[in-house]
């Protein structure tokens, strides 16, 4: 891909990112604090495959923490630890927040409260914005080679 392709794909990833961040706003407001959750886990994830992306790369897999570890341009991060820290704490929304059997005996509808929606979007939030810096910051011609 070129750089204006790789940058194109990344906006849109970063655009998907803040719509799932405002509809985790939108769910924790209604009362679905489960569903507003796993939806700030998939604000953040997208956020940082939208940087992955600006940097020319594909990333996979679901976990934030990992995507942050695992970033080509983590060294120009300042802030990578908490990245890693709050991802991690994002992906502990992932499954459980979704399936009837990711914990004993209860749905998670029963399991997630208010104070969890507001945890996870506030998590999601940080990510979020700290991708967007990122990206406005990002060189045309990308970073220099280490």
């Amino acid at each position: 891909m070129s750089r204006t392709e790789d940058r194109r794909t990344a906006e849109r990833w970063l655009m998907a990112a803040e719509a799932d961040l405002a509809a985790a706003r939108a769910l924790l407001n209604a009362g679905f604090f489960a569903h507003a959750c796993f939806t700030a886990q998939q604000c953040g994830e997208k956020a940082l495959k939208a940087l992955w992306h600006l940097s020319g790369e594909d990333a996979w897999g679901h976990s934030i923490q990992k995507l942050a570890m695992q970033f080509p341009g983590r060294s120009y991060v300042a802030d990578l630890s908490a990245w890693i820290e709050k991802g991690a704490r994002l992906d502990r929304y992932y499954i459980p927040t979704r399936y009837p059997n990711g914990l004993p005996d209860l749905t998670p509808a029963e399991s997630y409260f208010q104070p969890d929606a507001e945890e996870a979007i506030n998590l999601a939030a940080y990510v979020l914005a700290g991708c967007r810096r990122w990206f406005e910051a990002f060189p045309p011609q990308g970073w220099p080679s280490s």
